[in-house]
């Protein structure tokens, strides 16, 4: 049976443009496999704890020489893993917040690869799409071209996990709210359009088959 993991990262809520776009897709994931399950963890609701030191202690201690703590702490990390495992499909809603991921998402990364250990391929070999937003345009010739740093970095950080992530992304979020990005508002809403469709056609409904 199909199963899907589901994380969004956002604080803004129902603001959320990455919400939004996480949500269109895990609907297109569930009408491609009505008999799929889903986890879902909302990573800006209810952040992961940071590593720390005693998690990092038990990261580089044989397991075998683990203390009762070192197990505790490294419990996190475990059922975070076991649930990318159980999946054959990873959606992640991401926002970019001051020009980087959501620190509650490097949590979550520094947890996976402290759970990976030696293995860079431990948790490959399933799709992996992150629905993100950015407020702003960081493309070619945008005056802030680069300034973007949460999709140049994610792929980077996974690399020791195996996770390879394909990004659909919505720019130009804050136009409609921001008057110093209003000329910007046609392109914010093509930007969207264009991210909405390209998630309407990653996965074939199951009721256009029969």
């Amino acid at each position: 049976m199909a199963h899907l993991l589901h994380l969004d990262s956002s604080i803004n809520g129902d603001r959320s443009v990455s919400r939004k776009l996480s949500a269109r897709a895990a609907q297109a994931w569930q009408a491609a496999h009505p008999d799929g399950t889903v986890t879902y963890r909302d990573l800006g609701a209810n952040p992961i704890p940071h590593l720390d030191p005693l998690a990092w202690e038990a990261r580089i201690t044989p397991a075998s020489e683990h203390t009762a703590a070192h197990r505790e702490a490294a419990r996190i990390g475990a059922e975070l893993a076991a649930e990318v495992l159980a999946a054959d499909t990873v959606l992640l809603g991401l926002p970019l917040y001051n020009y980087g991921a959501p620190s509650s998402v490097k949590a979550w990364v520094d947890r996976l690869i402290a759970a990976a250990g030696d293995d860079p391929s431990a948790l490959g070999g399933r799709e992996f799409l992150v629905l993100a937003s950015r407020g702003g345009g960081y493309g070619e010739g945008a005056p802030r071209h680069g300034w973007d740093h949460a999709e140049g970095w994610l792929p980077h950080g996974l690399s020791l996990t195996g996770l390879e992530p394909r990004f659909i992304t919505a720019e130009f979020t804050m136009a409609g709210v921001n008057p110093a990005l209003a000329e910007f508002r046609p392109h914010a809403e093509e930007s969207l359009a264009a991210a909405e469709r390209e998630i309407d056609a990653l996965w074939t409904p199951a009721t256009a088959t029969r």
